[in-house]
């Protein structure tokens, strides 16, 4: 079973964090800053022996690789991020493209999507996601054809796979996935295995999945979509702005910085979630994830999965892995995640959890005879 966590670069410097945030931002300080939102929330979470990483330093992906193939990790889909040309965080995919002697699998998520502050709760464009022509699918390309190249990137039936978090969003979709597979071929490639990844039941708006050999269940996302009824998706989505109206129209005083946006879940009912999903189509590949807990990001407007521990995890993941090969027909799941910290979605070991998640991921794989020999 091949067990691929998502891998965010964002723990180095780059210009456009230091204008936004401060000078030395990286994901660390949200995480280092975290408080508890309520009594009993466990915050911060901080990694274990304060090994607050910097991804320039090539070491620290050594270190990852060593420690994600000691624990059964197969390989890391990394977040790429392309602005009609323009890169984000780029560096640490760079260098492990540079340094071969890395051993680790990867594969590619192009995270097309904009960034904001919505974490500080203005919810403000900081930048606008935008996409060019024939001219920047040809540069985007012979940007990626490096990566599909390399033998440690992970393919499926001889191809490279390719993920895209919001495809819907991309004007001309499927003509440019087209012309991806042109381009492909003449490079000597079986081709690339596209996968969509952000869409809880499917596409719609203005693309089809005819391009796509698979969909990847990005998880804990669909089990939120499951998890809350109607009413509880009617209230977060408009319930705000309500209120706003009303104190705006009737002139009513009501203190919109002290309210709270907080959502609590269940650990184990999500997991529910996640379980009793059936796959749409036989494209769809099962997800998975640890925990999560956003509130480093957006505090008060923040979620939290409460009750997860890494005992729950692995009774749940082996359960997982079962329906991966029975339901699913797949031999891969994707995991959230490897080191979304600043979400408390993460494998790698933490101050108060040590190596928990990623024994309990070992031991999940063992029980089913999936542990990579």
């Amino acid at each position: 079973m091949k067990v691929i966590p998502f891998y965010l670069p964002q723990f180095h410097e780059i210009p456009e964090n230091d204008e936004f945030w401060g000078k030395g931002f990286t994901e660390w300080v949200n995480v280092k800053n975290a408080v508890p939102q309520f009594e009993g929330h466990k915050q911060p979470v901080l990694p274990i022996d304060n090994n607050f990483y910097n991804l320039l330093d090539i070491n620290v992906m050594k270190w990852q690789a060593k420690l994600a193939k000691e624990y059964g990790v197969y390989g890391m889909c990394i977040y790429h991020y392309w602005i009609e040309g323009r890169k984000l965080l780029e560096k640490p995919l760079e260098n492990l493209l540079k340094h071969k002697e890395v051993d680790m699998k990867y594969c590619i998520s192009w995270a097309n999507h904009s960034w904001t502050d919505s974490w500080v709760g203005t919810r403000k464009t900081l930048i606008v996601q935008t996409y060019g022509g024939k001219e920047d699918w040809e540069n985007h390309f012979k940007y990626l054809l490096p990566f599909f190249q390399d033998e440690r990137y992970i393919t499926v039936k001889g191809k490279p796979i390719l993920l895209i978090f919001n495809p819907e969003d991309i004007p001309n979709l499927n003509d440019m996935l087209d012309y991806w597979q042109e381009r492909a071929t003449q490079e000597g490639l079986s081709g690339i295995s596209f996968a969509y990844q952000n869409y809880y039941y499917g596409m719609k708006k203005n693309c089809d999945e005819s391009r796509f050999d698979y969909g990847v269940e990005h998880q804990p996302a669909y089990a939120f979509a499951d998890y809350r009824n109607g009413a509880i998706r009617y209230v977060r989505e408009y319930g705000y702005k309500f209120l706003s109206f009303i104190q705006t129209k009737f002139h009513i005083k009501i203190n919109m910085n002290k309210m709270t946006r907080l959502e609590r879940m269940d650990y184990n009912r999500l997991w529910k979630c996640v379980l009793d999903r059936k796959p749409k189509n036989e494209k769809r590949i099962p997800g998975a994830f640890t925990n999560w807990d956003n509130t480093p990001r957006k505090g008060k407007n923040g979620l939290v999965v409460e009750g997860g521990t890494p005992q729950l995890f692995e009774k749940y993941m082996t359960e997982q892995i079962k329906r991966a090969k029975e339901v699913y027909h797949k031999d891969m799941i994707f995991v959230a995640a490897w080191n979304e910290w600043a979400e408390g979605s993460m494998l790698e070991p933490d101050n108060i959890n040590g190596y928990g998640y990623l024994e309990a991921l070992k031991n999940a794989l063992n029980a089913n005879g999936e542990f990579p020999k």
